[in-house]
């Protein structure tokens, strides 16, 4: 019997790493955390506005439920921070959620379509006839014998 070299834990993690699932997952991770920056952006600088001035210009980043004031100091320096409820934060978060749900299951959708697409196209092509058996070593014989046969009688 053959020893097994023992794989130390560098080892393993190298097997594990270089798994083709694993780094398809890395890069769809990457690619997850680039597009998350996008949306944000697109949600705080562009659609956030956009809202706000519908609603009579109101900022909605800083559109906040106050639930106790800030305390400031003699000197005019905060001594106590605010407690406020961030609504507008919230609802920026929600939009960004129902884009990004949007564009994944759009996604999602086309790739269904077309791999059902490609289901029928399989299910609708003619299956091939399969190819004859090849002739077995008795009927290889017998068709020689009466080649054979048929030549004598020829003559």
């Amino acid at each position: 019997m053959a020893k097994e070299k023992k794989k130390g834990f560098f080892g393993e993690f190298k097997e594990f790493i270089m798994r083709g699932n694993v780094l398809d997952m890395a890069v769809g991770v990457i690619i997850a955390t680039a597009f998350g920056a996008i949306t944000s952006t697109l949600i705080n600088n562009v659609l956030m506005p956009l809202i706000g001035y519908i609603f009579g210009g109101v900022d909605l980043a800083k559109l906040n439920i106050t639930l106790k004031a800030a305390e400031l100091a003699e000197d005019g320096t905060v001594a106590k921070e605010a407690v406020v409820i961030g609504i507008g934060t919230f609802i920026a978060a929600i939009i960004n959620f129902i884009i990004v749900a949007l564009i994944v299951f759009c996604i999602v959708k086309a790739f269904n379509r077309v791999r059902n697409m490609k289901k029928k196209e399989e299910e609708e092509a003619p299956a091939e006839e399969p190819a004859p058996a090849e002739p077995t070593v008795e009927e290889k014989t017998l068709e020689t014998l009466n080649q054979i046969k048929e030549l004598l009688e020829n003559k």
